[in-house]
């Protein structure tokens, strides 16, 4: 499903319990300096990661002053955020001009410790080649190092490494729990381009060897990832960036399968069983 870019009024685009993505949340949160904004999700477990702007950030008894940091873009330094533990109140304030904060949410029931993620602490991971088009980088910021911290949610940063390209490729899917093949983790997407008039495309096959459907994404689309193989790609000649959330069902390791009719090219694409061992 796409959302096409919008005005949210700082309200959910993904809501709890979403018909397709019932595992995930999410919003978008537009602050000026001095204002607040406060949320409680019960059942949902978050972590708030400025894509712009600087923040105080309040969970609890916890304060996090100057979390974020970045300026016209996601492309302008590194992300920063705060892991916010299942049902607690969390409060965050614009400490900059201005700030576009992403609030991103999977369902779990156990309350855990809130923490930071600072900009030292994010792990990278860079693979593909230009000759495969596909090379990209990945910011994890509630990565593998976090298990045992986090419950069910992961959120990383993901770019095209030069312009156009592919990403998501071998094309792959985890919408079905049947380990140790496969994990069932519903997936957010919310894109930016820049310069910021690009464009990509995204595909949902659902069946290996069906025609499938395909979405125009640009500058702040939101896609839904419910079920089916799902690669994008930028156009060329521009730079591609998504958040993305993932929320497991059943546990925290995201378990891809990929679709038998690409998956010999896990072979000729440099460095892409290191990106999947970090989604573990």
């Amino acid at each position: 499903m796409h959302i096409p870019p919008h005005d949210n009024h700082n309200r959910p685009i993904v809501d709890v319990d979403h018909p397709l993505v019932p595992l995930n949340y999410f919003n978008i949160v537009r602050l000026k300096r001095g204002e607040t904004f406060s949320y409680s999700i019960p059942g949902y477990e978050t972590s708030i990661v400025p894509a712009t702007g600087t923040l105080r950030i309040d969970v609890g008894s916890q304060r996090y002053d100057d979390i974020g940091g970045r300026g016209v873009d996601v492309w302008d330094g590194e992300p920063e955020g705060v892991y916010v533990p299942t049902g607690m109140t969390a409060r965050f304030t614009c400490q900059s001009d201005t700030a576009e904060v992403f609030v991103a949410g999977a369902r779990f029931d156990q309350v855990l410790e809130p923490f930071a993620v600072r900009a030292a602490d994010i792990d990278v991971v860079q693979y593909g080649s230009d000759d495969t088009k596909t090379h990209r980088k990945i910011k994890h910021i509630l990565g593998t190092k976090y298990h045992g911290r986090v419950g069910r949610l992961l959120v990383s940063e993901l770019f095209t490494v030069g312009a156009g390209g592919w990403s998501g490729f071998p094309s792959h899917k985890h919408d079905t729990d049947r380990l140790p093949e496969e994990s069932r983790h519903d997936e957010t997407y919310n894109f930016r381009f820049r310069p910021s008039h690009g464009s990509g495309l995204q595909m949902l096959q659902r069946v290996d060897n069906e025609p499938g459907d395909a979405y125009h994404v640009m500058n702040g689309s939101t896609v839904l990832i419910d079920k089916g193989y799902h690669p994008c790609c930028a156009l060329p000649g521009y730079e591609m960036y998504y958040f993305t959330i993932l929320g497991g069902l059943s546990q925290r390791s995201l378990k891809q399968f990929f679709q038998p009719t690409h998956a010999s090219q896990l072979h000729t694409i440099p460095g892409i069983m290191d990106m999947v061992a970090k989604f573990k």
